[in-house]
């Protein structure tokens, strides 16, 4: 299985999943969170691939807009959200949901996961997890539209997968949010070490994606709120005590947020 990030935007990432074969014959691939066409149809192109099916994880246009246009020249399925706000979805999904595709190659479940946006869900297997915008390399999405505990139960949901899983977020913030990891938690020496690792990568314009949620375990400090220097980082910045892993977690979102 090969899964290759198509640059978009300004830091924007669109996931095309295929089975690396040969390019003789044209062969199915799975697209997720299209917010422009264009690039994805170069890459389509380039590689041969026909899309079998567009995985969508919120409503935001830069994960949807591409999509119109791609139905118009290959048809096909469109799996995503219970949401009004995404008129494309033929195949709306809600937690525990199961999905195949590529010929069963590809198995996917479906998690809720509101925060980012009230309708996010992201799309797992034992082995990837496509998150979108509520989980980031060393960080997390803004809060547009949840709230603090519904955010962090989220993450928590994320946080329990195996720690092997590999995760494909939809933006390249790596190297910003370790900025920020590493002023919440400025002794964490794992901390220190990815940062120059995302610092080596983005010298040679390589993408710092995916990361493994080790990682995160390790260096994201909104999957480590519940960790004694998270928690005191954010009650200094509060000058208050906080009562539990969601108000430090709602504590260190306001922080990024003005950082």
């Amino acid at each position: 299985m090969r899964i290759h990030p198509v640059p978009a935007f300004t830091d924007n990432y669109i996931w095309v999943i295929d089975q690396h074969q040969s390019k003789q014959d044209a062969r199915a691939c799975v697209i997720v969170d299209p917010g422009d066409a264009t690039p994805v149809f170069a890459y389509l192109e380039q590689e041969n691939l026909v899309p079998e099916a567009i995985l969508l994880t919120h409503h935001h246009w830069d994960h949807t807009g591409g999509v119109v246009e791609l139905l118009q020249r290959y048809p096909c399925p469109v799996y995503g959200p219970h949401s009004d706000n995404i008129d494309s979805v033929t195949h709306p999904l809600r937690e525990g949901d199961d999905i195949q595709l590529l010929d069963g190659a590809l198995q996917l479940r479906v998690l809720e996961c509101p925060g980012h946006t009230l309708d996010h869900i992201a799309f797992y297997n034992d082995t990837q997890l496509f998150c979108g915008d509520t989980l980031f390399a060393a960080g997390c999405g803004r809060m547009f539209e949840g709230k603090p505990d519904q955010f962090y139960q989220s993450l928590q949901k994320l946080a329990a997968l195996p720690a092997k899983i590999k995760v494909y977020c939809a933006h390249e913030y790596t190297a910003a949010n370790l900025r920020f990891a590493a002023a919440v938690e400025p002794n964490n020496q794992a901390i220190s070490e990815r940062q120059q690792q995302v610092a080596r990568l983005r010298s040679e314009n390589k993408v710092t994606l995916p990361s493994t949620l080790a990682d995160e375990l390790a260096t994201n400090p909104f999957l480590r709120v519940e960790k004694s220097f998270v928690r005191n980082a954010a009650e200094s910045k509060e000058k208050q005590s906080l009562s539990g892993p969601a108000e430090v977690f709602a504590s260190i979102r306001r922080w990024k947020d003005s950082f």
